[in-house]
């Protein structure tokens, strides 16, 4: 499938222009463009649509939260190991998208200072490889193929002691540690069958993010490794250094159980 970018107001699929009806709201002294670096396109596709979910896909909004420095939150699942992503969740029948995002984001993270930025102007879908989906299945009730996913992208405006992993208490947790990170990285360290879409997302919220030059004289030796690790405890604390390497970290007492794909 032929990759897609946003330029101005316009989507591009290959060599055939498209309208994007993505409302925009730049940072200031962005650049138009960033190029994902470093990072190969992936043999399996996401799939675009822009009429909605297709039928046998699960309803689902993804959020991109950035910084004020154009990184990016990520955060790591309790019980599969080594394995980053962005929020996301499913959608209530009627649900205003946009709100969803928003529940979403401070349902998992806790967060409830986000500026609304852009909304990708197309759904993207992945397939469950065939033991998540036979599990998930099982567990919902259903017989989903994928997920079909609205994403939206939200600046942080608050405070970071205002990220809590154990979220506003309404649903069990998903993480156990947060860190903020650069569009390549955040690609590179997601489960395989999300790649594709984090390529396609990343790329339509690319006028938002640093440039090479801005992001090589901003990075630390700690971003170059991939950024502070933050680990969540079982309530909000100060932040302490630890010998480890100079990240900040917060340990994590108490786990619950959770679904394995949100």
């Amino acid at each position: 499938m032929a990759g897609c970018q946003l330029v101005g107001n316009s989507v591009f699929y290959g060599t055939e222009r498209r309208n994007c009806h993505c409302q925009l709201v730049k940072f200031s002294g962005v650049p138009l463009f960033y190029p994902l670096l470093n990072v190969p396109l992936t043999n399996i596709s996401a799939s675009l649509s822009n009429e909605g979910p297709p039928d046998g896909y699960r309803k689902n909004v993804g959020i991109c939260l950035v910084n004020p420095s154009k990184k990016i939150f990520t955060a790591s699942r309790i019980y599969i190991p080594n394995t980053w992503q962005m929020p996301q969740g499913g959608a209530n029948k009627g649900e205003d998208l946009r709100k969803a995002a928003m529940r979403e984001l401070r349902e998992e993270t806790g967060v409830t200072s986000a500026e609304f930025l852009a909304e990708a102007p197309y759904w993207l879908t992945y397939d469950f490889p065939i033991k998540v989906k036979d599990k998930l299945n099982r567990r919902w009730g259903t017989n989903y193929k994928g997920q079909a996913q609205k994403w939206f992208l939200f600046k942080f405006t608050g405070n970071e002691e205002e990220i809590n992993l154990l979220g506003d208490g309404s649903e069990k947790p998903e993480f156990k540690e947060w860190s903020w990170r650069l569009p390549e990285q955040v690609v590179e360290l997601a489960v395989d069958f999300k790649k594709p879409v984090y390529e396609q997302v990343l790329k339509v919220f690319s006028p938002y993010f640093s440039s090479d030059a801005d992001k090589e004289q901003c990075l630390t030796k700690n971003e170059r490794n991939g950024g502070k690790i933050h680990k969540q405890t079982t309530k909000r604390s100060s932040t302490k250094n630890k010998p480890n390497g100079g990240k900040k970290i917060h340990k994590q007492t108490k786990r619950c159980s959770t679904s394995l794909q949100g």
